[in-house]
């Protein structure tokens, strides 16, 4: 893991000095994997609840249009980020400008044509106790061929895990997977340095070894999509969508190393 010649990244913030997203996000993308063309691929993922999302994607932009319980109207364009996270696996990202407060996220294999859908949505009005950002999910398929291997699904295999995610030479991050919904997680390193808490998350099994992995936090209005490669690379690709400083909505990109600590097992009763 990189170290850091920045003296605020190993400065502990003040307690009552919480960082706003727009401020600890600065730079959480060096270490992303680099941003691959989907330019000339047309591709329709068709959702578990019978929802069409219909993409035709231009160098920066895509055409796209959705049908059930997701709805755009034809011809709706917006700009997409794609990573290739494995040959056969894109992560693909809408930050919408085409209507406030969402993002859009969709995983898909062109090996097996399975999908996975995340909506990203800020809500109008601040509800206490409940995140700010809420996330639908759903598993799909894709027209691009025969669809085989597992459905993705929800999953516990994550819990009792505990990694060090490293982002840039100033974002060092440790998680603790704690149940099927919620995770705790503290910065090491970056303005951050000393927070922590315990938020809601969600995660997905979409291929061996790579997993969906999601979080809502309480304290600040941001949420996330990561797509962690548990296997031989031991990387993750990902974005936030919350509110910066000044209130308004940002959308940023992220991405790094992961190192595994280690992991527990419960001998007799389980975490929800």
């Amino acid at each position: 893991m990189a170290d850091s010649t920045a003296d605020t990244s190993t400065e502990d913030a003040a307690d009552d000095e919480w960082r706003t997203y727009d401020e600890f996000a600065a730079g959480i993308d060096t270490y992303r994997l680099p941003n691959t063309s989907l330019d000339g691929t047309n591709v329709t993922v068709t959702l578990d609840d019978g929802t069409s999302i219909r993409l035709a994607f231009g160098s920066e932009t895509v055409t796209w249009s959705a049908s059930g319980s997701m709805e755009a109207a034809e011809g709706t364009n917006d700009p997409y980020d794609a990573v290739q996270v494995r040959d056969d696996v894109l992560f693909v990202h809408l930050p919408l400008s085409s209507r406030a407060n969402e993002a859009l996220t969709i995983v898909y294999s062109t090996t097996t044509n399975r999908a996975l859908a995340v909506q990203s949505h800020i809500d109008d009005v601040a509800v206490g106790g409940v995140p700010r950002v809420s996330q639908r999910f759903w598993a799909g398929t894709t027209d691009a061929g025969d669809v085989s291997g597992e459905v993705p699904a929800p999953s516990r295999d994550l819990i009792g895990k505990r990694n060090v995610y490293r982002y840039s030479p100033h974002h060092l991050y440790e998680h603790v997977y704690l149940s099927s919904k919620r995770y705790s997680w503290q910065c090491l390193e970056g303005v951050q340095r000393g927070h922590g808490d315990t938020d809601l998350s969600t995660v997905w099994k979409f291929a061996d070894g790579l997993y969906l992995f999601c979080f809502r936090e309480f304290r600040i209005a941001v949420a996330s999509v990561w797509l962690h490669d548990l296997g031989y690379q031991l990387r993750t690709t990902g974005v936030f969508l919350g509110l910066d400083g000044e209130g308004e909505p940002e959308h940023s990109r992220a991405g790094g190393h992961i190192y595994p600590l280690g992991s527990v097992s419960y001998p007799d009763v389980q975490p929800v």
